[in-house]
């Protein structure tokens, strides 16, 4: 169940028409000869980490010291560690399977029950592996990311370990029926790196194989098949992708229940776009299928796709099948199965035994269908679901109809439900987590702002119902506004606690970029047409303001990744609208954005310096080069992470040097681990909610 993800340059007139290689060198040395803050982009250099240092010095005792930071961290780490979670469901092996993290299990364990004793209120969780205890013996900081099980039996795995957070992992086989690790096993050293198992004994491999095998933006581009036993020295090669690709080249392997299998190979050329191929034992097939169709699940020799650009007959946004043995014969010839209004879009497909299920949104409202192929085509059922909440899929397996419904709304505390795909029976309630806040007289709404250009943009506002509308109520603002992700109600426990129940209100904008209206919503804020997605995050404000909501003075915002891009986006060109701004592990200098970590990655997204048109356009909304002197804007709370090694830390710690040396205030602070996510251990996540709530608090919620 997913989506996507993060970009942008200064170049002077007289170069303007200079052409592409001319403007690539010029913008590569003005950003390395003129920038005076280069040297912080060495993430790990001694007189960077010593910035560092003393910027976390300033920084923590302004915030920490603060009478509330206790208080806010003590009940978001009340949150993070509660055992009465809902333990999310993975069907493996006749298993359920989850990774549990709790006070007495920070950084997590593996663990696996039966699926009858699951639903019982207090399972008996066996563990399969427990990280502290690895990280302990190991002497590393280990962070689970995840696992993928050799089909049909599930039984080997391949358990992927990231040090301290990175998206950098290292695969090890693990046996879920011993609870080891298998001797002699595969074990895939460090790496930007995919894994995909073709038999026992045999993995399709894309990782740093030596010069010539990783991209500009630092994955991989070359598959290799990897045979138990053989150094990795001995691999054969398989397929072979490009350097200059904007990601990377990977092995997948599709299964399903009736025995069928098909092995994807996939060359990103660039973030949305790939060549898409069959891997056979005689050989590879190139597939001839548009650049942004990809395959997602398999149905009974049905392979399903997703596309985000027309496809033949079929629309964009849409799902649909090609029989796999037509795929193997080179016939691409795809049958419709969803395809949504301009108000719809879909988050996600999962497969069952026997069945496809869609989980799409209606004006950014979660909506389930189920698909059943047949002999003359495919058979619809709508679920009959509530209104107004958010919907996701857990849980599903290739092995019988049983799937979990997870529901939740902002008011709404997160439920799961026990269903079958092929009945009409309403689903199973099996799990309900706790009310963590007082919700008692909040209420959500949702309205719609007019931008510049006149789009309806809707967005959320969770608040007391009997608060004034005399704009003093405390308000914090977020979106994401990128790479076709969808941000969708949802039940924010952290942010119910810690900030609605104090009297604060809380606003979620579904601009432009995201993923909230299908492709088309994303596609008009792409490269230099995002100026629209900043235009339509500030229409927002000013409609909260319009409606007395908040106001200038009451209203802060917040958001990561490209998110955080958007924030200082806004900080620059609104500086008016905000009392406060946090600008979380963000990109910010978009002239260099592509020379720093997996940046050369995201030009799909944002453009390239290297393109006249696109690095005028960068230019002219860089945050970290339109900070101006003597402007009043408000004190920002920037942070990052020296683990991140997607974004990287260079945006944040760039941009603070600059307001530095403005003489503008701004507070900083560099967490040392968790990576790009700040996931390191539930302690990381409660330290890093705390210091911006009590920010927040500050600036917003002053003390009286």
């Amino acid at each position: 169940m997913t989506r996507r993800r993060i970009g942008m340059w200064l170049a002077g007139a007289a170069l303007l028409a200079s052409g592409v290689a001319a403007g690539a060198a010029y913008a590569q040395q003005r950003g390395a000869d003129a920038d005076p803050y280069v040297w912080l982009e060495d993430k790990d250099g001694a007189r960077a980490q010593a910035w560092v240092a003393a910027e976390n010095a300033r920084t923590l005792p302004r915030l920490q010291n603060d009478p509330r930071y206790k208080q806010f961290h003590a009940e978001a780490l009340a949150i993070a560690a509660a055992k009465d979670r809902i333990p999310m469901p993975q069907q493996v092996m006749g298993r359920i399977v989850n990774f549990w993290r709790d006070a007495d299990h920070p950084q997590g364990i593996l663990r696996w029950t039966t699926p009858t004793d699951y639903a019982a209120s207090q399972p008996a969780w066996r563990t399969l592996l427990d990280v502290d205890a690895l990280s302990k013996a190991e002497g590393r900081k280990w962070v689970y990311k995840g696992m993928n099980c050799l089909a049909p039996e599930e039984r080997l795995c391949l358990i992927a370990l990231s040090e301290g957070g990175e998206d950098a992992v290292t695969y090890r086989e693990f046996d879920l029926a011993s609870g080891q690790f298998v001797a002699n096993g595969f074990v895939l050293p460090t790496s930007k790196q995919g894994a995909a198992w073709l038999d026992k004994d045999t993995l399709l491999v894309s990782r740093d194989w030596g010069a010539g095998t990783m991209t500009a933006s630092s994955y991989p581009c070359v598959v290799k098949k990897v045979t138990r036993g053989q150094p990795l020295a001995q691999a054969v090669e398989v397929y072979r992708g490009a350097p200059d690709d904007q990601l990377g080249t990977y092995a997948s392997v599709m299964t399903d229940g009736a025995g069928n299998r098909a092995v994807f190979l996939e060359r990103q050329k660039t973030f949305f776009g790939a060549d898409r191929s069959l891997w056979t034992p005689a050989g590879v097939r190139r597939l001839d299928l548009p650049a942004r169709t990809a395959p997602a699940a398999m149905v009974d020799g049905q392979v399903v796709f997703t596309t985000s650009e027309p496809w033949g007959v079929i629309p964009t946004g849409a799902v649909a099948s090609v029989p796999l043995e037509k795929l193997e014969a080179g016939r691409v010839e795809p049958v419709l199965i969803f395809a949504p209004t301009a108000r719809q879009a879909v988050a996600g497909v999962d497969a069952t035994r026997h069945h496809l299920i869609v989980d799409y949104t209606d004006n950014v409202r979660g909506r389930i269908s189920i698909h059943t192929p047949g002999a003359s085509g495919w058979t619809t059922r709508q679920v009959a679901l509530p209104d107004n909440v958010s919907f996701g899929i857990a849980g599903t397996s290739e092995h019988n109809d049983t799937a979990f419904l997870a529901t939740t709304g902002f008011l709404t505390p997160t439920t799961l439900a026990r269903f079958d795909a092929g009945s009409t029976a309403a689903p199973v309630q099996v799990k309900a987590l706790p009310a963590k806040f007082d919700a008692a007289g909040l209420v959500a709404e949702q309205f719609e702002a007019t931008s510049t250009d006149g789009t309806k943009v809707p967005y959320f506002i969770v608040h007391r119902r009997d608060a004034p509308r005399d704009g003093r109520t405390p308000t914090i603002m977020t979106a994401y506004g990128g790479f076709e992700v969808p941000m969708l109600p949802s039940y924010a426990a952290s942010t119910g606690k810690l900030w609605l129940e104090r009297g604060g209100a809380y606003v979620l904008a579904n601009i432009r970029g995201g993923g909230e209206f299908g492709p088309a919503w994303h596609d008009a804020g792409r490269k230099t047409k995002r100026q629209v997605i900043y235009d339509d995050f500030a229409a927002v404000a000013k409609d909260l303001i319009a409606r007395r909501f908040t106001s200038p003075a009451t209203l802060g915002i917040y958001g990561g990744s490209n998110g955080g891009l958007l924030m200082g986006v806004e900080f620059n060109q609104h500086p008016e609208l905000w009392k406060a701004v946090t600008i979380q592990v963000p990109l910010l200098d978009m002239v260099r954005y592509e020379q720093i970590a997996a940046g050369a990655s995201w030009v799909d997204e944002y453009g390239s310096v290297s393109v006249p048109e696109e690095r005028r356009f960068l230019a002219s909304i860089s945050p970290y080069h339109n900070i101006k002197r003597g402007v009043a804007y408000p004190e920002p709370y920037i942070w990052t992470t020296t683990k991140d090694d997607r974004v990287g830390p260079q945006h944040a710690r760039k941009f603070a040097a600059r307001l530095k040396e403005y003489g503008l205030p701004y507070l900083f602070y560099e967490d040392t681990a968790g990576g790009h996510s700040g996931d390191a251990d539930i302690e990381q996540g409660a330290r890093l909610q705390a210091l911006q709530m009590t920010y927040f608090a500050q600036k917003l919620m002053p003390a009286r």
